[in-house]
Protein backbone atom coordinates (compact mmCIF):
# COMPACT_ATOMS: atom_id res chain seq x y z
CA UNK A 1 0.00 0.00 0.00
CA UNK A 2 1.05 3.75 -0.79
CA UNK A 3 0.02 6.43 1.42
CA UNK A 4 0.81 9.95 0.75
CA UNK A 5 0.29 12.72 3.56
CA UNK A 6 0.31 16.07 2.81
CA UNK A 7 2.51 16.15 0.02
CA UNK A 8 3.29 19.59 -1.76
CA UNK A 9 5.63 19.87 -4.62
CA UNK A 10 7.09 23.45 -5.29
CA UNK A 11 9.18 24.12 -8.68
CA UNK A 12 11.31 27.50 -8.49
CA UNK A 13 12.81 28.79 -11.32
CA UNK A 14 14.88 32.17 -10.12
CA UNK A 15 12.05 33.74 -7.79
CA UNK A 16 9.69 32.66 -9.42
CA UNK A 17 8.14 29.70 -7.47
CA UNK A 18 5.24 27.21 -9.41
CA UNK A 19 3.08 24.81 -7.12
CA UNK A 20 2.94 21.42 -9.29
CA UNK A 21 0.96 19.40 -5.88
CA UNK A 22 -0.62 21.38 -3.06
CA UNK A 23 -1.88 19.48 -0.10
CA UNK A 24 -2.43 15.75 -1.90
CA UNK A 25 -3.22 13.33 0.35
CA UNK A 26 -3.96 9.69 -1.47
CA UNK A 27 -4.22 6.07 0.00
CA UNK A 28 -3.13 3.26 -3.53
CA UNK A 29 -4.38 -0.51 -2.30
CA UNK A 30 -2.32 -3.06 -3.03
CA UNK A 31 -3.25 -5.15 -6.42
CA UNK A 32 -5.33 -2.03 -7.49
CA UNK A 33 -5.81 -0.63 -10.89
CA UNK A 34 -5.71 2.99 -10.58
CA UNK A 35 -6.02 5.72 -13.62
CA UNK A 36 -4.71 9.52 -12.76
CA UNK A 37 -6.47 12.16 -14.71
CA UNK A 38 -6.13 15.64 -15.38
CA UNK A 39 -5.27 17.96 -18.72
CA UNK A 40 -1.81 19.36 -18.99
CA UNK A 41 -0.50 20.65 -16.48
CA UNK A 42 -2.72 20.07 -14.22
CA UNK A 43 0.10 17.78 -11.81
CA UNK A 44 -0.66 14.07 -12.89
CA UNK A 45 3.03 13.47 -14.20
CA UNK A 46 4.56 15.20 -10.99
CA UNK A 47 2.14 12.99 -8.94
CA UNK A 48 3.22 9.98 -10.60
CA UNK A 49 7.46 10.94 -10.68
CA UNK A 50 6.93 11.73 -6.58
CA UNK A 51 5.04 8.60 -5.95
CA UNK A 52 7.75 6.43 -7.82
CA UNK A 53 10.64 8.63 -6.10
CA UNK A 54 11.77 9.72 -9.76
CA UNK A 55 11.55 13.38 -8.03
CA UNK A 56 11.19 14.74 -4.33
CA UNK A 57 8.70 16.36 -2.43
CA UNK A 58 8.93 19.88 -1.11
CA UNK A 59 7.13 18.78 2.23
CA UNK A 60 4.80 15.79 3.69
CA UNK A 61 5.28 12.27 3.63
CA UNK A 62 5.03 9.12 1.21
CA UNK A 63 5.15 5.57 2.50
CA UNK A 64 5.22 2.15 0.57
CA UNK A 65 3.85 -0.45 3.54
CA UNK A 66 6.36 0.08 6.31
CA UNK A 67 8.84 2.07 4.29
CA UNK A 68 8.71 5.90 4.72
CA UNK A 69 10.34 6.76 1.25
CA UNK A 70 10.55 10.58 1.68
CA UNK A 71 13.01 9.93 4.07
CA UNK A 72 15.61 7.55 1.55
CA UNK A 73 19.07 9.03 0.46
CA UNK A 74 19.05 8.82 -3.45
CA UNK A 75 21.09 5.84 -3.34
CA UNK A 76 18.61 4.35 -1.29
CA UNK A 77 15.58 5.51 -3.31
CA UNK A 78 17.51 4.04 -6.67
CA UNK A 79 18.16 0.42 -4.60
CA UNK A 80 14.22 0.97 -3.75
CA UNK A 81 12.66 1.56 -7.79
CA UNK A 82 15.08 -1.15 -8.60
CA UNK A 83 13.88 -3.73 -6.23
CA UNK A 84 10.17 -2.63 -5.96
CA UNK A 85 9.22 -0.50 -9.27
CA UNK A 86 8.47 -0.90 -12.99
CA UNK A 87 8.05 2.05 -15.47
CA UNK A 88 6.38 2.00 -19.08
CA UNK A 89 6.49 5.44 -20.81
CA UNK A 90 5.17 6.78 -23.83
CA UNK A 91 8.24 6.46 -25.65
CA UNK A 92 9.37 2.66 -25.86
CA UNK A 93 12.80 3.31 -24.95
CA UNK A 94 14.21 0.01 -26.55
CA UNK A 95 17.86 -0.67 -27.52
CA UNK A 96 17.76 -0.97 -31.43
CA UNK A 97 20.61 -3.09 -31.63
CA UNK A 98 18.77 -6.13 -29.13
CA UNK A 99 16.69 -8.68 -30.13
CA UNK A 100 12.82 -8.56 -28.50
CA UNK A 101 14.07 -11.23 -25.86
CA UNK A 102 17.40 -9.32 -24.97
CA UNK A 103 15.39 -6.17 -24.51
CA UNK A 104 13.21 -7.78 -22.06
CA UNK A 105 16.32 -9.91 -20.44
CA UNK A 106 17.69 -6.37 -19.75
CA UNK A 107 14.89 -6.24 -16.92
CA UNK A 108 15.29 -9.46 -15.69
CA UNK A 109 18.67 -8.87 -14.67
CA UNK A 110 17.41 -6.29 -12.35
CA UNK A 111 16.16 -8.72 -10.00
CA UNK A 112 16.96 -11.61 -8.05
CA UNK A 113 13.58 -13.21 -8.46
CA UNK A 114 12.26 -12.19 -12.52
CA UNK A 115 9.74 -13.72 -14.45
CA UNK A 116 9.69 -15.67 -16.84
CA UNK A 117 10.78 -14.32 -20.35
CA UNK A 118 8.90 -16.96 -22.40
CA UNK A 119 5.72 -16.83 -20.07
CA UNK A 120 5.75 -12.92 -20.92
CA UNK A 121 6.67 -13.09 -24.33
CA UNK A 122 3.86 -15.64 -24.55
CA UNK A 123 1.23 -12.82 -22.34
CA UNK A 124 2.14 -10.08 -24.82
CA UNK A 125 1.90 -12.05 -27.92
CA UNK A 126 5.33 -12.11 -29.41
CA UNK A 127 6.45 -14.93 -28.69
CA UNK A 128 6.86 -15.41 -32.51
CA UNK A 129 8.93 -12.59 -32.64
CA UNK A 130 11.81 -13.34 -29.80
CA UNK A 131 14.54 -13.30 -32.09
CA UNK A 132 13.75 -9.90 -33.68
CA UNK A 133 14.69 -6.33 -33.77
CA UNK A 134 12.34 -3.15 -32.63
CA UNK A 135 13.38 -1.95 -35.86
CA UNK A 136 11.03 -4.67 -37.41
CA UNK A 137 8.43 -4.08 -35.14
CA UNK A 138 4.92 -1.78 -35.44
CA UNK A 139 4.74 0.75 -32.56
CA UNK A 140 2.66 -1.56 -30.78
CA UNK A 141 4.40 -4.33 -30.42
CA UNK A 142 7.47 -2.39 -29.58
CA UNK A 143 5.35 -0.99 -26.75
CA UNK A 144 3.90 -4.84 -25.95
CA UNK A 145 8.02 -5.23 -25.65
CA UNK A 146 8.18 -2.24 -22.99
CA UNK A 147 5.71 -3.99 -21.17
CA UNK A 148 6.99 -6.88 -20.78
CA UNK A 149 10.34 -5.71 -20.27
CA UNK A 150 9.29 -4.02 -17.14
CA UNK A 151 7.45 -6.73 -15.67
CA UNK A 152 10.40 -8.83 -16.46
CA UNK A 153 12.12 -7.75 -12.73
CA UNK A 154 8.89 -8.61 -11.26
CA UNK A 155 8.05 -5.32 -9.64
CA UNK A 156 5.60 -4.78 -7.04
CA UNK A 157 4.11 -2.05 -8.99
CA UNK A 158 3.72 -0.67 -12.00
CA UNK A 159 3.85 3.02 -13.35
CA UNK A 160 2.91 3.82 -16.56
CA UNK A 161 3.18 7.37 -18.18
CA UNK A 162 1.05 7.78 -21.08
CA UNK A 163 1.80 4.38 -22.42
CA UNK A 164 -0.41 4.46 -25.30
CA UNK A 165 -0.17 8.64 -25.97
CA UNK A 166 1.28 7.28 -29.21
CA UNK A 167 -0.91 4.68 -30.48
CA UNK A 168 -4.02 4.42 -32.03
CA UNK A 169 -7.05 3.15 -30.80
CA UNK A 170 -6.62 -0.31 -31.33
CA UNK A 171 -3.04 -0.96 -30.28
CA UNK A 172 -3.34 1.26 -27.84
CA UNK A 173 -6.56 -0.71 -26.19
CA UNK A 174 -4.17 -3.59 -26.70
CA UNK A 175 -1.62 -2.49 -24.90
CA UNK A 176 -4.40 -1.87 -22.37
CA UNK A 177 -5.39 -4.97 -22.27
CA UNK A 178 -1.73 -6.63 -21.71
CA UNK A 179 -2.23 -4.24 -18.56
CA UNK A 180 -5.44 -5.31 -17.17
CA UNK A 181 -4.73 -9.29 -17.46
CA UNK A 182 -1.23 -8.56 -15.87
CA UNK A 183 -2.97 -6.77 -13.14
CA UNK A 184 -5.04 -9.40 -13.12
CA UNK A 185 -3.09 -12.72 -13.14
CA UNK A 186 -0.26 -10.86 -11.53
CA UNK A 187 -1.44 -8.94 -8.92
CA UNK A 188 0.56 -6.00 -9.38
CA UNK A 189 -0.39 -2.52 -8.52
CA UNK A 190 -0.99 -0.62 -11.97
CA UNK A 191 -0.75 3.37 -11.90
CA UNK A 192 -1.80 4.81 -15.33
CA UNK A 193 -1.62 8.84 -16.01
CA UNK A 194 -3.66 9.42 -19.19
CA UNK A 195 -5.75 12.72 -20.47
CA UNK A 196 -7.79 10.32 -22.02
CA UNK A 197 -11.07 9.68 -19.68
CA UNK A 198 -12.14 6.55 -21.61
CA UNK A 199 -9.44 4.48 -19.73
CA UNK A 200 -10.98 5.62 -16.16
CA UNK A 201 -13.97 3.10 -16.93
CA UNK A 202 -11.64 -0.05 -16.82
CA UNK A 203 -9.57 1.17 -13.46
CA UNK A 204 -10.96 0.38 -9.55
CA UNK A 205 -9.75 4.18 -8.30
CA UNK A 206 -9.93 7.12 -10.73
CA UNK A 207 -8.19 9.93 -9.45
CA UNK A 208 -8.79 13.43 -11.06
CA UNK A 209 -6.42 16.22 -11.20
CA UNK A 210 -6.55 20.01 -11.95
CA UNK A 211 -4.17 22.96 -11.04
CA UNK A 212 -1.83 20.73 -8.88
CA UNK A 213 -4.98 19.49 -6.36
CA UNK A 214 -6.81 16.05 -6.38
CA UNK A 215 -10.17 17.09 -7.32
CA UNK A 216 -12.01 14.13 -7.34
CA UNK A 217 -12.01 10.48 -6.17
CA UNK A 218 -14.14 8.13 -7.43
CA UNK A 219 -14.29 3.96 -7.10
CA UNK A 220 -15.79 2.10 -9.78
CA UNK A 221 -17.51 -1.15 -8.38
CA UNK A 222 -17.43 -2.76 -11.44
CA UNK A 223 -14.56 -2.07 -13.67
CA UNK A 224 -15.18 -1.86 -17.57
CA UNK A 225 -12.78 -4.12 -19.50
CA UNK A 226 -10.42 -2.42 -21.71
CA UNK A 227 -11.72 -3.55 -24.92
CA UNK A 228 -15.50 -2.14 -24.14
CA UNK A 229 -13.99 1.26 -22.91
CA UNK A 230 -15.01 4.40 -25.03
CA UNK A 231 -12.25 6.11 -26.51
CA UNK A 232 -11.62 10.26 -26.66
Amino acid sequence: MIRLENVHKVYKTGDVETAALKEINLTIQDGAFVVILGPSGSGKSTLLNVISGLDTVTSGVITFDSTVLTDLTPEQMTAFRRDHLGFIFQQYNLLQNLTVYENIQIGADLSSKPLSIDELLEQVGLASARDKYPYQLSGGEQQRVSVARSLAKNPSIVFCDEPTGSLDEDNSKRVLELLERLNEKYGKTIVVITHNTGIGAMADDVIKMNSGRIVELKHNPVRQAARDIHWG
